[in-house]
């Protein structure tokens, strides 16, 4: 009994009750608390590692409704055509209307007086650029000047009898792109400048200081007086003589000869010289001075001016040349 006992206790341990089940029970669970608190801690410390190894945090872009982002510039719009045109209309009228002041400006051809150098209805440049550094007209050059005072009282009026045409023609006018049909402009062939004597006699030729001129420009079947003699004239300082090319057929400065000025026309009434032929197309050519005006002889009054000038130079010096002589003779007979 005793051995059934024993054995039935061996291996078992203590027999357990109430107090020592509490005891075991006490025992048991202070592990595992231990456990729970390494767990816990573990557990922090893997989440203190797993925010600091998270994203840095990014900088502050504003306000949740994204009213102070910042945000891609957006390209401006071009202007469409039709806003530009006006900018471009007007930039267009004031470089012609600087154009026409200063250096070049259109006139149109309303007679025949200088064929067939020029024909009825050419439309010639002319350059008003020059003038403005104190040239002056030269001998050949064919030159738009304004009306001295009566050349063209009989002349009527080119304007169009239509109000919308004409006032288009005087704006246009106004800024160069279009011949002025009420301006008194004339142009004509310079053939004698101041300080020149011109004369013509008879069937011709012109002469300039005494020098005859060879005109192939002139209008096929005319003379060269045409059919008014004139001179010899002496041309005034500040004054050019002119004709025209055509010389049965214009008023030039002929038929002024009882005007004040006696036919010249004043340096400053000279536009300028027209240069090309720029309208129509097939009327296209340059207006050079004619290589008869290059003769060596015809300004014979400007080469003799050197030769006078030194003569008188010589006489001056004449007094002191013998008493400088009168000196060095003195000093070989002592």
């Amino acid at each position: 009994m005793g051995d059934l006992v024993i054995g039935a206790r061996s291996g078992a341990g203590e027999p357990e009750g109430p107090g020592r089940r509490a005891a075991r029970s006490a025992e048991s669970s202070a592990p595992s608390a231990a456990v729970d608190d390494a767990a816990a801690q573990t557990a922090d410390e893997q989440g203190a590692g797993a925010e600091d190894s998270s994203e840095p945090s990014r900088p502050e872009t504003g306000s949740a409704d994204g009213s102070e982002s910042e945000s891609p510039a957006t390209p401006r719009k071009p202007r469409s055509f039709w806003k530009e045109l006006p900018i471009l209309i007007g930039i267009a009228l004031i470089l012609a209307l600087v154009i026409k002041t200063f250096f070049v400006q259109a006139f149109s051809i309303p007679s025949e007086s200088m064929q067939n150098t020029l024909q009825v209805g050419d439309r010639v440049l002319v350059d008003k650029l020059t003038p403005w550094f104190g040239a002056e007209p030269e001998r050949g050059e064919v030159v738009v000047f304004h009306d001295p005072g009566g050349w063209l009282n009989d002349e009527p009026s080119q304007q169009s009898n239509n109000s919308f045409v004409r006032g288009v023609q005087d704006v246009l006018s106004f800024v160069g792109l279009m011949p002025s049909a009420n301006e008194k402009d004339l142009i004509k062939r310079v053939i004698g400048v101041g300080g020149d004597t011109v004369e013509c006699e008879g069937d011709g030729p012109v002469k300039v200081n005494g020098v005859a001129l060879n005109e192939p420009y002139v209008y096929p079947g005319n003379t060269p007086c045409g059919d008014h003699p004139f001179g010899p004239v002496k041309v005034p300082k500040g004054r050019i003589w002119v004709m025209g090319d055509h010389r049965a057929d214009s008023l030039d400065s002929r038929f002024h000869m009882d005007q004040p000025g006696g036919g010249t026309v004043p340096v400053d009434n000279v536009i300028g010289r027209a240069f090309v032929v720029a309208w129509p197309i097939s009327h296209w050519s340059t207006l050079p001075v004619p290589a008869t005006f290059d003769q060596k002889g015809l300004a014979a009054a400007a080469p003799m001016a050197p030769p006078v000038a030194g003569a008188v130079g010589a006489v001056a010096l004449l007094p002191l040349v013998r008493r400088v002589r009168g000196r060095a003779e003195h000093r070989k007979e002592s």
